[in-house]
């Protein structure tokens, strides 16, 4: 229970940590383990080897110095006994010797005490055996006090070799001595070694799961989540942390951005519904009104003006009286004509020619109604019969402006229409020189047209303004007139070369 308790306020302590502090921390771990690492190292080589081996020179050192005296008292013996020749491996000996004083271990911290005064006495020795040595070297048979000296000079050799000697022994039981005592290390240094290894890696592995748990884990979820984010998937459960860190307010802020742009995507689909349905409501209207129109343009078709017919009838059977039946004929031929386009045609768009020869039938019986009171004029520079326009829409405007411009004129008036083509446009003008309109009158009748007000803008004109500019998107109509000068209508519609309706 108490294990858990800690590693619980480890993890929380860790799961506070500011992410620069979480990898500060992790960092200096690693490098710590990795630093008591190599201390380890370090002292398992001083322990294992440069102890030993520092043992093995001191047995060295000292095995060398007896070796050496040994084998100086044997040459120097050779060479008191009368044999010169051998001064030369003599002084290689007594080189060898030097040598093996120097390197005597004289270090009283390591050697301890006995070994040290051993040590120093040799050496003292050995300085003024050295003195006695050479004196004898160069001393001669005859010398006074030869023999004496010569002795002096061998007791001298036999103390430092038995200084030597037990020096060695010394020097060989302390090395025993210290390597008995770290034996018993050697033999626990592998499981020393395995524990510690243990020890740290469990620790590394700990601080690994942590760092994983905070900061690895959490990344993740949110790189899935905003995968299925970005896969149009607003509503995937949130991203659970723990921590108390960048991360964890990062966490925090990408669920609630996640949830009001679910809620946003929501609120654009039930808007795009509703305008779905606004849209299919306005199609419904849409076709509604074309049916209407369909429908005033047939109630259009149906009606006769009975004092225009009245008036037609007379004058047939006037001319009849006064003429001959040439013109008479032709007449019928005109007025017939007229009835059979009112009647038999279906269609909203037909060539140009069709009506054209319409307006001409109906400008004839005009002329011979009013004779030269009413002019016709027409100016066409497009192919008629290649060229479409919608049906019933020059006949209404030329009798409106025969009604309202010229005939109530005493001396009467002119009709003239000009149909030009201007790039991919067809142009319209259909124009009269009668007693027009005020601005105050012309404002009034556009307004009226714009508000379907039929029964004051003419039954006529507002068909034809009404189908204008719901065949044609980029349709225009438009009417101009000024006071005692006359009215023009201008069409702009696009030009179609082809048969069939016109879009």
């Amino acid at each position: 229970m108490g294990k858990t308790s800690v590693r619980k306020r480890i993890k929380q302590f860790w799961q506070a940590l500011t992410i620069k502090k979480k990898i500060a921390t992790f960092t200096g771990t690693v490098f710590l383990i990795i630093a008591v690492s190599v201390l380890f190292n370090v002292w398992v080589v001083k322990f294992s080897l440069i102890d030993f081996n520092r043992i093995l020179q001191d047995n060295a050192a000292v095995s060398e110095l007896a070796q050496a005296l040994e084998e100086e008292s044997i040459q120097f013996e050779t060479y008191i006994k009368g044999n010169r020749e051998e001064r030369e491996s003599l002084d290689i000996a007594i080189e060898r010797t030097g040598r093996a004083v120097e390197k005597l271990p004289f270090r009283y911290s390591e050697i301890g005490e006995q070994r040290y005064a051993k040590t120093w006495s040799i050496k003292s020795c050995y300085e003024v055996y050295c003195q006695k040595r050479d004196i004898m070297l160069v001393m001669g048979e005859n010398y006074p006090d030869y023999i004496r000296s010569l002795y002096e000079v061998y007791e001298m050799q036999d103390y430092l070799e038995e200084y030597a000697a037990t020096l060695m022994n010394e020097t060989i039981e302390d090395g025993d001595s210290l390597y008995r005592k770290k034996v018993p290390m050697l033999v626990c240094m592998p499981i020393v070694v395995v524990v510690s290894g243990i020890i740290l890696v469990t620790g590394m592995m700990e601080l690994a799961a942590l760092m994983n748990q905070t900061i690895i884990s959490p990344v993740v979820a949110l790189v899935k989540a905003a995968q299925r984010i970005a896969a149009n998937d607003f509503f995937v459960e949130d991203v659970q942390v723990q921590n108390e860190d960048e991360l964890g307010e990062l966490v925090h802020a990408f669920n609630k951005m996640k949830y009001a742009t679910g809620e946003y995507i929501m609120a654009l689909e039930e808007k795009r519904k509703t305008l779905d349905l606004l849209h299919e409501e306005e199609l419904g209207k849409l076709e509604t009104e074309k049916r209407l129109e369909m429908i005033k343009l047939e109630l259009l078709k149906s009606q006769i003006n009975p004092h225009f017919l009245f008036n037609t009838l007379n004058v047939i059977s006037g001319m009849a009286k006064l003429e001959e039946a040439e013109t008479t004929e032709k007449m019928i031929l005109a007025l017939s004509s007229l009835f059979r386009y009112n009647l038999k045609t279906p269609e909203q768009s037909v060539p140009l020619a069709k009506e054209l020869k319409v307006v001409a039938d109906y400008m004839y019986l005009q002329q011979m109604r009013f004779g030269e009171r009413i002019r016709y004029e027409l100016n066409c520079k497009v192919e008629q019969e290649l060229v479409m326009v919608p049906a019933f829409t020059f006949q209404p405007l030329v009798e409106n402006a025969i009604i309202h411009g010229v005939s109530p004129k005493e001396e009467g008036g002119s009709i003239r229409i000009v149909v030009r083509q201007e790039e991919m446009r067809l142009h319209i003008v259909i124009g009269d020189d009668g007693i027009g309109m005020t601005e105050e009158e012309l404002q009034q009748l556009k307004s009226r047209l714009k508000t379907d007000d039929a029964r004051h803008s003419g039954i006529g004109l507002g068909n034809v303004y009404r189908r204008i500019t719901a065949m044609y998107a980029g349709g225009n109509f438009e009417i101009y007139s000024k006071k005692n000068a006359g009215t023009v209508i201008f069409i702009d519609i696009p030009c179609r070369e082809e048969t069939g309706d016109m879009t």
